[in-house]
């Protein structure tokens, strides 16, 4: 048995057992969740990442939850690459900000050898600052992930998005196959795998579960789980679907962090609408880690002075505490114009 792994992980988890934990009353459920969360962390840190997308828009799949595809009329226009040089400064900005970990997001259905080369120069340029480095470029090829395991990358981030039964609802232009052979490519290679999903695309509670399921059953599951909710798009397919229930969100962060208790389950897109109330309530369920700053991609994000100042009223802390020497995470001059938290959107990748 891996030292990583308990008893109750090595059995696995049927759909119907993480369904029934859907189903607890919901004090009983955040009362076993946060014992879990107690039992692996500290219940008062949350570590801080910043997410810069590096490739914007003009993205080939079809996932309807997604603006930077170009199958839909949205606000997000398609931009080159950004330059090593911005790259590293806005990792600066983003270290002095507190970010102990710098994601970096791009519009690709998979990388070609030669766009790889370029983000590997931004992974080295990020770890030469001491920081933590996580890329999201959609599908790898054999061979990829070995290469961004040799320029230092710790975290690859690729999603299941959700249910397998309900995927063909959402995306057709990618099988869940090739996902799943994406994770296995890059746990092959030896890197931390950074996997979640989306919630509110119109799934039952039960493909919820279903979703759930996949994740923790991996051997071993992410070493980061991003559980986002949709962020309905003018434009997009999904943008005229209901608002998903704050409540249920809980509930399904609870059971991420019931279910893989070691884990980092982290609040991604959908945070900028959330209360300060519901994100607290995200925390003590077993969240323990959240996007900060002024982007996520290209879906709006708390500013970074709220973040801070809900984190006093709180008393969490970040593992890595660093100095503040501005009220706002600054995205660098010379970086192309960014949708600001005041001009939602969407991710290519919710991460």
């Amino acid at each position: 048995m891996s030292p990583r792994t308990t008893p109750r992980e090595q059995k696995g988890w049927h759909p119907t057992e993480i369904l029934a934990l859907y189903e607890l009353p919901f004090m009983d459920l955040l009362w076993r969740a946060h014992d879990v969360h107690r039992q692996h962390h500290d219940v008062n840190s949350v570590q801080l990442s910043s997410l810069l997308s590096i490739k914007t828009g003009g993205c080939p799949e079809d996932c309807t939850y997604c603006p930077q595809s170009s199958r839909y009329q949205t606000d997000v226009e398609k931009e080159r690459i950004l330059s090593v040089d911005v790259v590293r400064e806005a990792a600066k900005a983003a270290q002095a900000g507190g970010a102990s970990r710098f994601c970096m997001g791009a519009a690709w259905r998979s990388p070609t050898e030669a766009q790889l080369d370029q983000v590997i120069d931004m992974i080295k340029e990020v770890k030469s600052l001491g920081m933590e480095a996580c890329v999201t470029l959609g599908m790898l090829k054999d061979g990829q992930a070995e290469r961004l395991k040799e320029a230092g990358l710790d975290y690859y981030n690729h999603n299941l998005d959700t249910a397998e039964e309900f995927y063909s609802e959402i995306i057709t232009t990618r099988r869940y196959q090739d996902r799943i052979d994406t994770l296995d490519r890059v746990q092959k290679a030896g890197l931390n795998t950074c996997s979640g999903g989306i919630v509110g695309l119109g799934e039952s509670r039960a493909q919820r579960a279903q979703f759930i399921a996949q994740l923790a059953n991996r051997k071993p599951y992410p070493e980061s789980v991003p559980i986002n909710q949709l962020v309905r798009v003018k434009g997009t397919p999904l943008a005229d679907n209901d608002e998903f229930d704050e409540f249920e969100f809980v509930r399904t962060i609870a059971v991420a962090r019931i279910t893989m208790p070691k884990a980092a389950v982290r609040l991604s897109a959908g945070r900028s609408s959330m209360s300060d109330s519901t994100q607290a309530l995200c925390f003590f369920a077993g969240a323990n880690s959240i996007f900060y700053g002024e982007q996520l991609l290209t879906t709006g994000n708390p500013q970074f002075a709220a973040d801070q100042a809900l984190f006093a009223r709180l008393n969490l802390h970040s593992p890595t505490p660093r100095t503040y020497p501005h009220p706002d995470l600054a995205i660098p001059e010379n970086c192309p114009k960014r949708q600001t938290a005041t001009e939602p959107a969407s991710l290519l990748e919710y991460l």
